[in-house]
């Protein structure tokens, strides 16, 4: 019985890319020297698959930025403003595609289907010259024949490819991206011909979107594009991998009637439905490949419940044609429980990294081809049955609390606009006020200190003495910026999602859990194991501390309990919106105790609010309900004077604008400079805000620099669909990845811009 792994973390065991990428960038290393480090990694990956047993072992699947850009290159898409003259895409190119440079914005980057990881999104349009301008897939492959490994080179599918992209600015919003499939063809075919003749007998084409609600136009566009590839396609075996949700049966349909496809994937851990398509019928002679070992989380498997799915599916497809495989990549896990130092043995017990997942699907492997680890199926039952019966994981007052929220709506008494107008009078605040969404630059020497701290090695006193100058530093920047509202920096956070959690019941870290979000950006999601309360505060004193500093409003910065939610590691034993409901209750304890404390201005970030939204349409209204619920929760209990903000980060806004409304927050700050202000049309299409709202005036996953002159352009497009009394001007995000040389300018050039739009506005009354 064969195993098969969609793909894999590429950030490596000590995020060893990260600081690569990151030395790359800094122009301390060069380009030979970063193409060394990713060798180095994928060969130790290649290994360990190879000597776990894994069959099918993907390549291509380890990118620098992220595997949809690496598209985009291979297809020679790149916007005309990066100067790409042809042949090779180089990697000053290519990361300038990614994050700008000095003269030129980055592409639009998004969030991957409803994960916490991005991709850049690909802007394209009838003119665009399509060339197969890198050869990345074929020199992997080629790269592991040579350490003896033969992979299964994976590209993005066409069709998804063309449908995660967007049209270029200047191109009619109604181009059909999709007449785009016959210019786009012979570059896939180029590369499927060079794969063929370098020995690969197996190629894997990710076409996730098949588990969106597609037009009958999408699907047709699949049955075409299949049929044009299928001679090309000819002498190899074709793996098409979906992931991430079950699949219509209209597109189940039309998936396994393609033409020059030798196999299908699908996720059987977010996608059970899926199963009942395939005991329903399945094309005689194909091949399997089933996701039963969950990509997405860090949980043990059952192994005995995924034996029996196993088993049934045997009967349906034959034993010789069934392959156990990941749900999704490993890339949305950690990379190994080995490198854990932090997590006690139980807990330990439960989980199952990257590493352990390719184990898993082999034991699940061999278990189905009879020869069954009887020492290892049942140290996994132990575990979960410890699991479950473990006291650590239930609280009966967070349950009860939890239980009694049924029956509310949990809404401020007094509508928003009455709530504007008693905060005005209470904070003063000038017109277009300006803000910034919460963290400073952390510098080397401030991350020594917390982890230092952390590490036991500075005293509490010292640390205190620390943070409090970092603090005092960023609010004398601020004021001599002349930003209206303050932030304190957040020195004291590594991570907005990591902070809270340690100081949450229910919630367990790891040391070395790393996962890529986007870029050289890796964030380390917390372990929600059991029960979520809140034993003591904070965030108060730093915030009180903060606002003793400054007459200006202060901002208390918390995380909002959807983001906390769809930024860890959630329990799977129980609904996701129960463990979010327990979470909404903590955080409203912590937003009164900042009340009590003096803290006008308190923002609870959603920043993943949208991207937990589910990706059929059918189950969006449930999920948006208790969201935004959970969001009303943890502030229904402040004065009208307290003035309520949230953030959220990069996403697709405009379909979900009610529901934003309808958290009834007094101020939203929202991305809007990376996306070309797509969020503006939904105000021009007539949706009434009446709120304060701040959609982002510049790009900080950029070092580029805006200039006032831009900065008061971008604002002036918002006041051209957005009433100036409830306009805010800021930053589309946090600071915390910039350097102080390019947040200094950049908001000294946006406080300008505030400035100069004030003073015309005052003189045209």
């Amino acid at each position: 019985m064969a195993s098969h792994i969609v793909g894999y973390p590429r950030m490596g065991p000590k995020r060893e890319l990260k600081f690569a990428l990151e030395s790359f960038w800094d122009k301390k290393s060069t380009a030979e020297d970063l193409q060394k480090v990713s060798a180095d990694l994928r060969s130790s990956i290649w290994k360990q698959m190879s000597e776990a047993g894994t069959k099918y072992i993907p390549s291509n699947t380890f990118a620098h930025y992220d595997q949809v850009l690496d598209t985009t290159a291979m297809l020679g898409a790149v916007p005309p403003r990066y100067g790409f003259a042809g042949g090779e895409i180089g990697l000053d190119v290519y990361f300038s595609m990614a994050r700008g440079n000095a003269s030129v914005p980055a592409m639009e980057m998004t969030k991957w289907f409803d994960t916490n990881y991005h991709y850049i999104v690909p802007e394209l349009g009838p003119d665009v010259k399509f060339s197969y301008a890198s050869h990345k897939a074929v020199n992997e492959y080629k790269e592991a024949k040579a350490l003896g490994v033969d992979t299964v080179p994976v590209l993005v599918g066409p069709v998804s490819y063309l449908l995660l992209s967007k049209a270029a600015k200047g191109v009619e919003k109604s181009f059909d991206l999709l007449s785009l499939l016959p210019k786009i063809l012979p570059v896939y075919k180029e590369v499927i011909t060079e794969l063929k003749a370098a020995g690969a007998t197996w190629i894997q084409l990710d076409e996730p979107v098949l588990v969106m609600d597609l037009e009958g136009h999408k699907l047709q566009a699949f049955t075409g594009a299949y049929a044009e590839l299928e001679s090309t396609l000819s002498g190899l075996n074709v793996l098409v991998e979906t992931y991430f949700a079950d699949i219509p049966a209209e597109a189940y349909k039309t998936l396994t009637s393609l033409k020059g496809v030798t196999a299908f994937g699908f996720d059987l851990v977010r996608g059970t439905k899926t199963l009942d398509l395939v005991k329903a019928g399945f094309p005689e002679g194909k091949y399997l490949f089933a996701g039963v070992v969950d990509g997405r989380n860090i949980w043990a498997n059952d192994f005995a419940a995924s034996l029996s799915t196993l088993q049934a599916l045997e009967g349906v497809v034959g034993k010789d044609k069934l392959v156990v495989s990941t749900s999704c990549s490993l890339l949305h896990t950690a990379v190994d429980l080995v490198n854990e130092t932090k997590l006690d043995d139980e807990i330990k017990s439960w989980l199952a990294f990257a590493a352990q997942k390719i184990v898993e699907v082999n034991a699940l492997a061999k278990a189905l081809a009879g020869q069954k680890d009887e020492g290892l199926f049942s140290a996994n039952a132990a575990a979960l049955a410890s699991r479950r019966s473990s006291p650590r994981v239930t609280n009966e007052g967070v349950q009860k609390a939890a239980a009694a929220l049924k029956g509310s709506d949990h809404r401020r008494a007094t509508n928003v606009s009455a709530r504007l107008d008693a905060q005005q009078k209470k904070l003063n605040l000038p017109i277009l006020p300006t803000t910034t969404i919460g963290s400073f630059p952390q510098t080397v020497e401030l991350r020594r200190v917390r982890r230092e701290y952390k590490a036991k090695k500075v005293s509490e006193e010292d640390y205190v003495k620390a943070m409090k100058e970092e603090i005092k530093k960023v609010v004398d920047l601020q004021e001599e910026l002349d930003i209206d509202v303050l932030v304190h920096g957040e020195p004291e956070r590594n991570d907005m999602v990591e902070y809270f959690g340690e100081q949450l019941s229910g919630f367990a870290f790891t040391a070395n859990g790393w996962v890529q979000s986007y870029g050289s950006r890796c964030v380390k999601p917390p372990v929600i194991y059991g029960d979520v309360s809140r034993p003591k505060a904070m965030t108060v004193f730093w915030s009180a501390m903060a606002q003793s500093m400054t007459s200006r409003p202060m901002k208390g910065m918390l995380t909002g309990p959807v983001t906390i939610l769809n930024w860890s590691f959630v329990r799977n034993d129980q609904p996701r919106h129960e463990t979010c409901y327990q979470i909404a209750l903590a955080i409203k304890d912590e937003v009164e105790d900042l009340e009590k404390g003096g803290i006008n201005v308190i923002q609870i970030d959603e920043a993943a609010l949208r991207e937990g939204l589910p990706l059929r349409k059918s189950e969006h209204a449930f999920y948006l309900d208790w969201a935004v619920h959970s969001f009303r929760i943890t502030n229904c209990g402040v004065q009208d004077t307290t003035q309520i903000h949230t953030h959220m980060c990069y996403s697709h806004f405009n379909d979900i604008i009610h529901s934003i409304i309808d958290m009834d927050a007094d101020v939203i700050t929202i991305e809007n400079s990376r996306s070309d202000e797509k969020l503006l049309s939904v105000f021009r299409e007539g949706v009434k805000y009446g709120a304060g709202i701040g959609p982002g005036v510049y790009d900080i996953h950029s070092p580029r620099i805006p200039s006032s002159e831009e900065i008061a352009d971008r604002v002036n497009k918002m006041l051209a669909v957005l009433e100036q009394n409830i306009l805010w001007v800021n930053p589309d995000c946090g600071l915390k990845t910039r350097k102080y040389t390019e947040v200094k300018p950049a908001l000294k050039n946006m406080v300008d811009a505030a400035k100069l739009i004030r003073s015309q506005l005052a003189s045209a009354k």
